[in-house]
């Protein structure tokens, strides 16, 4: 084999190892992003993109150079609005996160329904209210930032503790992001759907109101019974057991963004 020859499949393989890092790269970035607005605003800017291309390819002059000043300005606005992903893949990059499994591992997600299980338990038994909203796909920045951000670790002493009524933080949303109690007394857009019955108060309507414009599992503890609620996707699911709730959690969690939408067959009144 010549020199040549070898040199050659030298720069064959330095470009496979090159494409396979660059595609790592961008998969774990996406995993990273995945659950934030960052994914519209990413589809958004693929769809100005798309429209960029067809005005150069169709020679309509106007439109491309608009779209030319808008995505030349828009770097600097992308850089703006991707400030809190961009700030997770720095610290993930900084924690050596970023080339290690970027998923909450079964046992976390197991701890993370416990977590809200045994706080729900504790809180339904002694009447105390509690209006807990977990991020999923569809980000929640809009509401986190309308309360007090915590960013602490999720256990249950530290949602009974915000939920004891007369405290500074008790009236309003505690919004859950994985492992993390990331803000309380954040306040939920209120349903105006006639179908909610008459006899439930606020905490429910608002449930029941951020079930309906993103994908987010929320659970509430009537202050009245103690009944354990669960809303999503637009749909009310009422008294709760802790077995059932607990069953929900931990499959919610573990749900992979390639699997169907798991449709839930819960016993109990159903308020759609």
């Amino acid at each position: 084999m010549s020199l040549w020859t070898h040199f050659n499949i030298l720069n064959y393989l330095a470009d496979i190892v090159d494409i396979l890092i660059v595609t790592y790269v961008i998969y774990k970035v996406i995993m990273i992003i995945r659950g934030t607005k960052a994914v519209q605003l990413a589809k958004g800017i693929l769809v100005i993109i798309a429209v960029w291309f067809l005005s150069s390819l169709f020679q309509l002059r106007t439109l491309e150079w608009i779209l030319n000043n808008a995505i030349t300005y828009g770097l600097f606005a992308i850089i703006v609005i991707f400030q809190p992903e961009l700030r997770r893949v720095l610290e993930q990059l900084g924690r050596g996160r970023l080339f290690i499994k970027g998923t909450l591992v079964e046992e976390e997600h197991k701890q993370i329904a416990d977590a809200i299980v045994n706080a729900t338990s504790y809180m339904a038994k002694r009447r105390i209210g509690a209006l807990m909203s977990i991020e999923r796909k569809t980000g929640l920045n809009d509401y986190i930032e309308t309360g007090i951000q915590l960013n602490g670790n999720l256990t249950s002493q530290l949602l009974i503790n915000i939920f004891i009524p007369n405290t500074p933080l008790h009236d309003g949303a505690v919004i859950i992001r994985g492992n993390e109690v990331v803000a309380a007394a954040c306040y939920l857009p209120l349903s105006e759907s006639p179908f909610i019955s008459k006899e439930l108060g606020t905490r429910h309507r608002a449930a029941m109101g951020v079930s309906e414009v993103t994908d987010s599992l929320t659970v509430v503890v009537s202050e009245e019974t103690g009944g354990i609620t669960v809303t999503k996707n637009g749909e009310m699911f009422r008294d709760i057991s802790e077995e059932r709730l607990r069953e929900m959690l931990q499959r919610e969690l573990d749900e992979s963004e390639n699997q169907p939408t798991v449709h839930w067959n819960w016993r109990g009144k159903h308020n759609g």
